[in-house]
């Protein structure tokens, strides 16, 4: 296939990436955006390969590790729960840093292979390009591994942090930098592992003291880390698609963790740096036990509703955990049958990445135009009978308006607790994913409901 025949192709695959990211920016046309990205990646590889021309005896070995990768893919996204979207989202992500660290790598051993020069002599461009590759890539890797790790609870979600270690990273920072530089200058292998090792131990330091709070901005950077990885690597393949689609998920990743910063009152660069959520925690979370909390059942709960003219429901992570969206879609038909508006309020940061709760409620044919966003519904709770909150926690926390002292202080919460009546769906009074407690547990207002969301959820069906 003739050069231009390919750029022209390539550039299709791109208009189709970026009718993908504009399709997946609802829910009511996230399937057409699915099939729009599906369709530019299936013309992008179709198109790499005639490209390349006579591979030779590669060819077999190509396709057997491509039909090896996409069977694996296939079938962790058809075997994968929702609650584990995220983690699987962050393992994603690490691949993606890795393959562009070893096409790095690759280019870096054979230069000429890629026609980029020869040992010793390989272009200039291409050296700052596949560097810079390489070390994002890095980063990429092991910060998505710890991210992983963490919302897997094999590491804990709480910071990790030591004296020094903001000026650490720097210091890291500054020397990958120096080597990029001197790489340039000498084409030395050594300077060029060096820079891909110490980008690894970057990665690692960036995540470790990020809380559990500010885990989904964590998934929306590492997305982003991973599209200019791909960018950088597709400037030294000379690769217009490559260059195209990285730099499409490297910005929308980017503005999204932006948009969610601003969203939670945090800083972007103090995010992306590190370090947010190792604050000290609100000494509410310590008198608990010395607090009186109203419990009920499932009767309470039904009689509550359907008494009541309006219902905001709230869902959170513990709904994902429970599978409990198709039974609460259940019980907000019961609801309506007796004249109960209800409507649903997404915070943005429900669950633990962008989208987790809309994906859910679609999955249970919830309408869209029942669902809002924090600033579309949070002045509607002065004025709702009851708030039904299934598994959300942080989101709902007063503490974020009224304690300077703690880690979410400054972040928009859905004002839950100004509803008339509060039901709480929760297992037990433990603290959610930011680790501290929440003060909605103890107001006059709330009634607890402890119990798997799912299980209450059913039961309520039934009192309807």
């Amino acid at each position: 296939m003739s050069a231009n025949l390919s750029a022209l192709f390539y550039l299709i695959s791109g208009i189709l990436f970026i009718l993908a990211l504009r399709g997946l920016s609802s829910p009511e046309t996230s399937r057409q955006g699915n099939y729009f990205g599906i369709a530019g990646m299936v013309i992008a590889i179709l198109v790499t390969f005639l490209s390349v021309g006579n591979f030779g005896p590669a060819l077999i070995y190509v396709l057997i590790f491509l039909v090896i990768g996409g069977s694996i893919g296939a079938f962790i996204a058809f075997r994968i729960p929702m609650t584990a979207m995220p983690e699987l989202v962050a393992g994603f992500h690490s691949l993606v840093g890795l393959a562009a660290v070893f096409v790095a790598i690759s280019a870096f051993l054979k230069p000429d292979a890629f026609g980029l020069g020869i040992i010793g002599e390989i272009k200039l461009a291409s050296l700052i390009e596949m560097s810079l590759g390489a070390a994002i890539g890095a980063i990429t890797f092991s910060g998505s591994i710890i991210a992983f790790l963490k919302l897997r609870g094999i590491m804990s979600g709480s910071p990790i942090t030591f004296k020094g270690q903001h000026f650490i990273n720097l210091l890291l920072g500054i020397t990958i930098i120096f080597l990029i530089y001197y790489l340039c200058t000498s084409q030395l292998s050594s300077v060029f592992w060096s820079i891909i090792i110490i980008s690894f131990l970057v990665g690692v330091l960036l995540i470790i003291p990020i809380g559990g709070a500010d885990m989904p901005v964590v998934i929306s950077m590492l997305n982003s880390y991973s599209g200019w990885a791909a960018a950088g690597i597709g400037f030294t393949l000379e690769n217009t698609a490559l260059v195209i689609t990285g730099a499409l998920v490297g910005s929308s990743g980017a503005i999204l963790s932006y948009i969610m910063c601003k969203g939670m009152n945090r800083s972007f660069f103090n995010v992306i740096l590190g370090g947010w959520g190792a604050s000290e925690q609100s000494s509410s979370s310590q008198n608990k036990e010395q607090k009186p909390v109203k419990s009920g059942n499932a009767d309470d709960a039904a009689f509550l509703m359907k008494n009541a003219s309006s219902v905001i429901i709230v869902p959170g992570y513990g709904m994902a955990v429970a599978q409990a969206q198709h039974a609460l879609r259940e019980m907000v038909d019961a609801l309506k049958k007796n004249g109960v508006k209800v409507s649903y309020a997404i915070h943005p940061v429900a669950g633990r990445m962008p989208g987790h709760m809309n994906v859910l409620l679609a999955e249970a044919n919830v309408p869209y135009d029942e669902v809002f966003e924090l600033e579309e519904i949070n002045n509607d709770f002065a004025n709702c009978d009851v708030a039904y909150v299934i598994g959300a926690n942080d989101v709902t926390n007063p503490v974020a308006k009224s304690d300077p002292q703690s880690p979410i202080y400054g972040m928009p919460v859905l004002d839950v607790e100004k509803s008339k009546s509060v039901l709480f769906v929760k297992r037990s009074l433990s603290p959610g994913y930011a680790g501290i407690d929440n003060d909605l547990f103890y107001r006059d207002n709330t009634l607890m409901l402890f119990a798997d969301a799912k299980k209450m959820t059913e039961e309520i069906v039934k009192s309807l």
